[in-house]
């Protein structure tokens, strides 16, 4: 009994395709054709790790100390540290270091997001002044990045009815509804690119306290979608 019933609710969809006459797509005259679209982002989040260790005061000044004074520096260049300062994975990253002479140095991780890449040079710049140099960027990104998206996927779209529809024209007929849609090779290049000399990105820096802050220029966010899609060929 279970064998024959799971042979009807596997010939179903065939038996209610020929009921109501509905062909099955392989069935049709189609077009197939391929869409492709691109966008170029500027970046508008920068995602910095800074490492904060009291070793690297010398002894001068305890962690709380060197927090509060990179806070100062943040703010006096317009960063809202509520917002866009947070402590990288507070449990790993609150770490006791001990030396041979039995002093325990204490180190703190942050995650910083500045907006553009003039801040960026900024950041670079006031945290070194107080000895803070151990900063990288993690990645760049954009913050309506999935909005981006979902416009380069309809672009995709519309190029694909436009491409089949010229060729259509080309023989004397017209494209009707689309009868399949697939997503190809959607591609994401979140590039970076430090157009500094006078600066190590991870590691210590080489900047003077008199220099200018560094001019970071980031890649554009490079998104490219490829959809695939057949329309019935009238």
């Amino acid at each position: 009994m279970k064998t024959i019933f799971y042979f009807i609710l596997m010939f179903f969809p065939f038996l209610l395709s020929a009921q109501t006459g509905n062909k099955n797509f392989i069935d049709l005259n189609y077009i197939e054709v391929t869409g492709q679209a691109e966008m170029e982002v500027i970046p508008d989040e920068i995602y910095l790790n800074i490492f904060l260790n009291e070793k690297d005061s010398k002894g001068k000044e305890n962690l709380e100390e060197l927090e509060k004074e990179m806070i100062k520096k943040l703010e006096k260049i317009g960063i809202d540290v509520s917002k866009d300062l947070s402590i990288s994975d507070f449990a790993s990253n609150f770490k006791n270091y001990w030396l041979r002479d039995n002093k325990i140095f204490t180190s703190k991780q942050y995650q910083l997001i500045t907006h553009d890449g003039a801040t960026t040079g900024k950041v670079f710049k006031e945290l070194e002044s107080i000895g803070i140099s151990n900063i990288s960027i993690e990645k760049v990104d954009h913050s309506k990045i999935e909005d981006f998206k979902k416009e380069v996927k309809i672009k995709a779209m519309v190029a694909a009815k436009y491409k089949a529809g010229s060729l259509a024209e080309a023989i004397d007929q017209e494209v009707g509804k689309a009868i399949y849609i697939q997503e190809l090779n959607n591609n994401v290049y979140p590039r970076m690119m430090e157009k500094v000399s006078n600066i190590v990105i991870r590691g210590v820096s080489t900047l003077s306290n008199e220099s200018a802050p560094p001019d970071i220029e980031f890649e554009k966010i490079n998104l490219e979608y490829s959809i695939l899609a057949r329309f019935e060929l009238k």
